[in-house]
């Protein structure tokens, strides 16, 4: 596993939204926000997440001409990481992420995760209050998350 997790404002509202935020703590233990991730969340966060910003702002700058704050802060404070993993659901964020050598998951990638590591007995209750929200749950990657879960 990574030394650090760094979390994007998206999963973090997702899994708050559904009741899962939790899963984050059970997966990795301490998860990592920028001030701008925890402002974006406008709630208070729990004691296991620390904010901690990039220290080379510049790279942050530069990204926020393609991308949002928090989506810039957390790829520029994981650019300074040796070993991390990125949570980020974005997909203009993921490809930059990707293309700057970052390792990433996404929500989904989160959920799987928990489910193959026993910490949920099926994804399907969880997809099913993630349908309720505003995430873009395409039948297709729906299907993709039950297959990676086991579930089909």
């Amino acid at each position: 596993m990574q030394k650090v997790i760094i979390a994007d404002t998206s999963c973090i509202i997702l899994l708050d939204k559904i009741g899962e935020l939790n899963l984050l703590n059970t997966l990795f233990g301490q998860v990592i926000v920028t001030q701008e991730i925890a402002d974006e969340f406008k709630k208070e966060l729990p004691s296991w997440f620390t904010i901690v910003n990039p220290i080379n702002k510049t790279y942050q700058q530069i990204l926020e001409a393609s991308l949002d704050k928090g989506e810039s802060s957390a790829i520029a404070f994981a650019i300074e990481q040796k070993d991390c993993l990125l949570i980020i659901d974005d997909y203009k964020g993921r490809k930059y992420a990707e293309k700057l050598g970052i390792k990433i998951t996404g929500t989904l990638g989160v959920i799987i995760d928990a489910k193959l590591s026993g910490y949920l007995e099926s994804v399907k209750p969880l997809l099913e209050r993630i349908k309720m929200t505003d995430f873009r749950l395409t039948s297709e990657l729906e299907r993709r998350t039950l297959e990676k879960s086991g579930e089909v």
